[in-house]
């Protein structure tokens, strides 16, 4: 879809038929910062509130898990499938207060969940991560049955609606940066031989399934976003040509925007590094050239994001065809930079820098500043210009730690609530002592 001649104040109407103010997102980081029910709270709406007065046309927030079993890290939000939404009404009511859309991520890591989770790590095939030393930081991915891979379909579908039924205005489906339907995608990650896998159509199929469901359960006006990978950025791994096809169907589909990205765990590209052999294109927006080439091809609102600091680089991502520009990095570190880009156009923004010669633990150097970043506007803290390395992963461990300890608690009190209600039917029908001895050291 080409877009010349535009500027990021212009309004632009959606597929859907809803109106976006203006051509700046907001997009995806993860915070890591829910309560102790995994659901959003005053750390998270302070966050937002900085946002949602920015000047974004819309925010996207950072990773909502679809299961509490499956989290991308502790600490991370997840849409619960029933009960109470007043947290969520809440936090969808801050990120609309200054008249942004609001969009909820919705995601599942797949084999991209820590160890220190304690949970399955179900993946498209039994492939794990090859981080080197690192891989052990990871569950060992076991391969999904049918019955899950259409449970997930459901889930996806599910939290959709809820977040709907919140008060959001639209979802983004995450399929890139190598989670689930990343992997799905990747003939890398998905070794599979029946209809989820082996060719592109069959690979995309999940992510296709979810974006019929959502839009048959939350209707015709709500957004529909998808996120996908321009490329892994891995040899054998997901291409260009395959995802100009992915966004051609989704198009089809009427996905109201494709955000276009690229990398994972293992190339971290949406970083602006990527495996040995490989690179980005760009020193910003490290994805617009690929953006542009998709553009021609694919009838679809696009949103590139990836390094974007700089108005002049934002229009050079609508210039090049994209209908939005993304920033995420930049807006953690100065949450108004739109509006200090009205007061002075060449202002540039920060984004996090490493340059240890371990590119694994650069990565993590560079969310752990951003996360960093994130904690202290939550906290109502002015952010850092140049927060340290080694200190900002040093802290982001710890948090990591108690966060972990949080979910663990949580994890642990759920369990509880599902066996208590079983242990008085145990009882009535145990006859012989002896049995029902046996019985209490299962339960």
């Amino acid at each position: 879809m080409q877009q010349n001649q535009i500027s990021m104040a212009t309004p632009v109407t959606l597929p859907c038929g809803q109106v976006v103010k203006n051509r700046i997102v907001k997009a995806a980081m993860e915070e890591n910062m829910a309560d102790k029910q995994l659901q959003p709270d005053h750390a998270l709406y302070a966050l937002y509130r900085y946002w949602a007065h920015g000047g974004a046309g819309m925010i996207i927030t950072g990773n909502v898990m679809i299961d509490a079993t499956a989290m991308t890290g502790p600490g991370g939000v997840v849409m619960p499938l029933e009960g109470d939404l007043k947290a969520f009404e809440k936090w969808a009511a801050v990120i609309k207060s200054g008249g942004a859309k609001a969009i909820m991520q919705l995601n599942h890591p797949g084999r991209q969940m820590p160890r220190e989770i304690g949970e399955v790590a179900w993946a498209p095939s039994d492939v794990p991560l090859s981080l080197g030393r690192y891989t052990k930081r990871f569950a060992k991915p076991q391969p999904m049955s049918c019955e899950q891979i259409h449970q997930i379909t459901h889930q996806f579908a599910q939290a959709a609606r809820r977040a709907k039924e919140a008060g959001f205005d639209g979802v983004q489906i995450h399929a890139a940066h190598g989670y689930l339907l990343s992997q799905f995608l990747s003939p890398l990650a998905n070794r599979r031989e029946d209809e989820w896998g082996g060719s592109l159509k069959n690979r995309a199929r999940l992510l296709l399934n979810i974006v019929c469901q959502v839009r048959a359960y939350c209707g015709n006006h709500f957004i529909v976003m998808v996120k996908l990978n321009t490329a892994d950025f891995q040899r054998g791994g997901f291409t260009a040509q395959e995802a100009t096809e992915v966004a051609q169907w989704l198009a089809g589909l009427n996905v109201d925007v494709v955000e276009l990205s690229g990398g994972n765990y293992e190339s971290p590209a949406m970083q602006g590094t990527a495996q040995e052999g490989f690179a980005v294109s760009r020193r910003d927006a490290y994805f617009a050239d690929v953006a542009k080439q998709i553009s021609e091809q694919a009838d679809v609102p696009l949103m590139t994001t990836g390094g974007i600091v700089r108005q002049e680089t934002v229009q050079q991502v609508l210039d090049n065809g994209c209908t939005f520009a993304g920033i995420a990095s930049a807006l953690a570190f100065t949450p108004d930079l739109m509006r200090k880009w009205q007061q002075k156009p060449d202002y540039a923004g920060i984004k996090p820098e490493c340059d240890w010669q371990d590119k694994t633990l650069a990565s993590l150097v560079k969310m752990a500043k951003v996360r960093r970043q994130l904690r202290r506007l939550g906290n109502d803290l002015t952010t850092m210009h140049n927060p340290t390395g080694f200190w900002s992963l040093f802290l982001d461990i710890l948090h990591r730690r108690k966060m972990t300890m949080v979910y663990k608690a949580y994890i642990s009190a759920k369990i509880k609530e599902t066996i208590a209600p079983m242990q008085p039917e145990v009882t009535r029908c145990v006859s012989s002592p002896v049995v029902s001895d046996v019985a209490s050291r299962d339960l």
